[in-house]
């Protein structure tokens, strides 16, 4: 008889139960996995160690890849030789000393390269940067699906290209825990139900409530059938009626939010964008909420109807590109009173909106869109965007279709849809037209000029490189196509970044409250200096030697590592030095730009900081005194210059009593009365009869020290500040103009007041001496 240990049978016996107990022992639960950075990718902290690198074998005729700093999970001197990592084929765990030992992370797990664990955003779609493997010396395609480990949202899928990929994830308020799956033909296994090439990643979203949203706005004729072009085969699979266009445009606007943010934080300014009003509705975003009707809070879309019916809006107004088109601009004017009348907003309250017209239409007899118009900008609190929905048959809808309608193809047909400036002769050359020229006047209503390049010089042709890895065939540039990196995309402008840096729709939680005057001044000085002052701080100054529309020159006077800069000081020379030589001797404009988003124009740097900005007080004074920056625009019809300096400065024994505003809609006048009974008047004796009257506390020695005025072309209201921290009512429109609060710099006091006046006053700016 054979020795116990040769008895076969229990051997046999003893196999099948070490068998069946390690693949009891193996586990796939991923939310057992807490997630934590490490190099190169997000992975548990089990996984972060280096997998096989044998697993290059299964790349046909690759080299293998820079081995990884991190160490090996398999003992030393273990032959790791081999075409699997542990966990393989349903395989499981191997168990070792009775513990599970945790699969590996694999060298092909994806690798994010524009988010770090725990990242906190604001928006509702994320953009999402990778690669898979080493991009040097391995060129992999496939695909990564993107996964929520709480199933809140369906699975979706993104193409590899030459082992680089993008994304866009949805995410929800709260911890958003995230896991990216790789597969390719090319990696055994790799369509494998346990998670052999993947990666986890935890971004928090927390939505932004401290600043204005922008609203979305569909605006319908009065008898409008409420439908958009498209070509038959497109309606017959996805219809065009209203309920349409509203996914479409809200899947727009996610697009516009998640390239905003993305270009955001390239430009070192964080994840900030600007939000949404949202609605608990029929998620819209994805097909499996579409089809279960799953309820989420998405974007609203308002839809309004104007007053006007739909002959006379496609009538009004004909595509820009068309030279004999009239009436430019009344559709713009029909949508601010349709948006105002909708929204009724209260005095003094800034909105912003961007409207899609979805009445435009192709005009196949004139070769031009009805109906359409492409402008931004604001008419007064209204910051108003426009455009038409010519385009829109292209749009994605859900998060799914956002590359098959970034890389498809198909033709224009003309006989249906418009060959929008002859920039959209495919499918996916129209979604980029579409998507990014409303975008490009959304970036107007958000006030952005144009500039050298970027959304704001029609680089939205190239908006789909945002979204995709691989540019399909562009009938605009005649190109095949071919792998797109980060510097193929198409961006905003580095100055756009700056003032959305500084806008209050791109606020965040966490922002510190700003001083409620958000406005800048200038103000000549000594040796032709210039001090710029502002309460919330000087952002950055751009400027603009004479003939120059856009902006190629710009100092910034970041706070992010340092303190704010309430009080810069310009030179003439130094502005100059920054130009280009052929620029230097042309006149400067200077435009200030402060953290409050405010704005000041120097229509003239140098006639500010020259001795046309000053003047010689009274010889026993034996002063030179200088003229602050002028307010309004002096161009009323019979507008004449004034200007005096206050009696009580000029004779120190007279003593300043009261003051008395005359106004009504606007400021038409100031008188300054004195306790010999003479007055000065500045501007005329209009409005109110009598005026408003200010009284001086004499007997504590108050005096004026500055003044707050609303201005715009001309000064809507004035307030009076003193040297007792006392402020008069506010005169005038409190709702009219911009805010400027007037105070000279430190070391410098009033000592008068100069500007002109028409009908009423529309120039002010005060005298100040050291």
């Amino acid at each position: 008889m054979a020795p116990g240990f040769l008895n076969f049978k229990e051997l046999r016996r003893r196999s099948r139960a070490s068998f069946r107990s390690n693949t009891d022992n193996s586990s796939n639960d991923e939310n057992s996995q807490s997630p934590t950075p490490t190099t190169g990718s997000i992975t548990p902290p089990t996984l972060g160690t280096q997998s096989d690198p044998s697993l290059n074998l299964q790349v046909k005729d690759q080299p293998p890849p820079v081995p990884q700093t991190r160490p090996s999970l398999a003992p030393s001197g273990t032959n790791t030789n081999r075409y699997s990592v542990s966990g393989m084929a349903g395989l499981g765990s191997p168990v070792l000393n009775g513990k599970t030992k945790q699969i590996p992370v694999s060298q092909y797990a994806p690798r994010i390269t524009n988010l770090s664990e725990n990242t906190w955003v604001s928006q509702k779609v994320l953009l999402v940067n990778g690669t898979i493997g080493d991009t040097v010396q391995n060129s992999l395609d496939g695909t990564v699906t993107v996964s929520r480990l709480d199933d809140g949202f369906p699975p979706t899928t993104w193409p590899v290209y030459e082992s680089h990929f993008k994304a866009l994830v949805y995410l929800v308020p709260g911890a958003n825990r995230l896991r990216f799956d790789f597969a390719s033909p090319k990696l055994a296994n790799s369509g494998s139900p346990n998670p052999i090439h993947s990666s986890y990643i935890t971004v928090h979203m927390v939505p932004p409530t401290s600043s204005p949203p922008l609203q979305l706005v569909i605006l319908l004729a009065k008898d409008s059938p409420a439908t958009f072009d498209a070509t038959p085969a497109r309606i017959e699979r996805e219809g065009n009626g209203l309920e349409t266009a509203i996914r479409k445009f809200r899947m727009a606007a996610y697009l516009w939010q998640a390239f905003t943010a993305e270009q955001m934080w390239r430009n070192k300014f964080g994840r900030r964008v600007f939000r949404f009003e949202e609605e608990w509705t029929n998620g819209s975003t994805n097909q499996r909420d579409r089809e279960m009707g799953t309820m989420r809070s998405e974007a609203r879309i308002h839809v309004i109807r104007s007053e006007k019916t739909l002959a006379e809006i496609r009538d009004l107004e004909r595509a820009q590109q068309n030279p004999q088109a009239t009436k430019n601009g009344e559709l713009y004017d029909i949508a601010a009173e349709a948006v105002k009348d909708y929204f009724k907003p209260l005095p003094g309250q800034k909105q912003y909106v961007s409207v899609l017209l979805l009445d435009a239409h192709w005009d196949t007899t004139a070769q031009t869109v009805t109906g359409h118009a492409a402008l931004g900008g604001n008419a007064g609190d209204l910051h108003l965007a426009i455009f038409g929905s010519h385009c829109m048959h292209s749009y994605p809808s859900t998060m799914e279709e956002v590359v098959p309608a970034f890389t498809d193809c198909t033709p224009t047909d003309t006989s249906y849809v418009a060959n929008d400036c002859n920039e959209s002769g495919s499918s996916w050359e129209a979604a980029n037209i579409g998507i990014g020229a409303h975008m490009h006047e959304t970036g107007h209503l958000l006030g952005c000029p144009h500039q050298e390049n970027g959304v704001m010089l029609r680089d939205y042709t190239r908006l789909n490189r945002t979204f995709v890895v691989r540019e399909a065939y562009s009938t605009r540039t005649k190109s095949k196509g071919g792998l797109v990196l980060q510097g193929d995309e198409c961006t905003w402008h580095r100055l756009d970044c700056l003032r959305f840096r500084n806008h209050p729709c791109f606020r965040l939680p966490n922002d510190p409250v700003l001083n409620l005057d958000s406005s800048a001044q200038a103000w000549p000085v000594d040796e032709g200096k210039v001090q710029i002052t502002a309460a919330t701080g000087v952002s950055y100054v751009e400027v603009y030697p004479e003939g120059d529309d856009l902006c190629h020159t710009w100092i910034e006077y970041p706070f992010e590592n340092g303190s704010i800069q309430r009080n810069v000081t310009l030179t003439e020379k130094s502005l100059r030095e920054k130009l280009p030589e052929d620029k230097r001797q042309a006149k400067l404009k200077v435009c200030i730009k402060s953290f409050g988003g405010g704005n000041l124009d120097i229509a003239d740097f140098s006639s500010l900081c020259s001795k046309a900005s000053s003047l010689k007080l009274s010889p026993v004074l034996g002063k030179t005194a200088y003229r602050s920056n002028k307010l309004g625009h002096s161009q009323m019809q019979g507008s004449e210059p004034q200007e005096f300096v206050l009696t009580s400065v000029k004779e120190k024994n007279r003593v300043l009593l009261r003051i008395v505003v005359y106004h009504g809609f606007a400021v038409d006048g100031m008188e300054f009365f004195y306790d010999d009974d003479t007055s000065q008047l500045f501007g005329k004796r209009g409005g109110k009869p009598g005026g408003d009257t200010f009284k001086m506390d004499t007997f504590r020695g108050e005096y004026v020290t500055g003044f707050f005025v609303r201005s715009g072309f001309w000064i809507d209201g004035i307030q009076i500040l003193t040297s007792l921290g006392r402020k008069s009512p506010l005169y005038g429109n409190p709702h009219g103009g911009e805010p400027h609060t007037l105070l000279p710099p430190r070391g410098y006091t009033v000592c008068g007041v100069s500007g002109s006046c028409g009908d009423w006053v529309d120039g002010f700016s005060v005298i100040i001496v050291q």
